[in-house]
């Protein structure tokens, strides 16, 4: 149970340390990154003790990696509908 509750109070320190940089108002593009950055920490955090991911195969899980690419691909054929409609909304 320690484990777990040293990973949940780790998860918070890493919401507080967002908020913390949001009330910076650092560049946009320094705030994304940092953000995104804490976001995939946390996420890894959640995935390896809270799904239990630490403890399977390291084989198993190299089956995501390509799963992962093929999701990243899929996303970048929508971006540019999304650019293309925000511009839209500017006129």
């Amino acid at each position: 149970m320690k484990t777990y509750v040293v990973a949940w109070l780790g998860m918070i320190f890493l919401v507080a340390v967002e908020v913390l940089a949001t009330y910076a108002h650092p560049a946009a593009g320094t705030l994304l990154a940092t953000l995104l950055a804490l976001a995939l920490l946390e996420a890894a955090v959640a995935l390896l003790y809270f799904m239990h991911l630490k403890y399977e195969r390291r084989a198993l899980l190299w089956w995501t990696v390509p799963l992962v690419l093929f999701a990243l691909v899929m996303l970048d054929q929508v971006w540019p509908d999304a650019v293309r409609l925000a511009s839209m909304r500017l006129h």
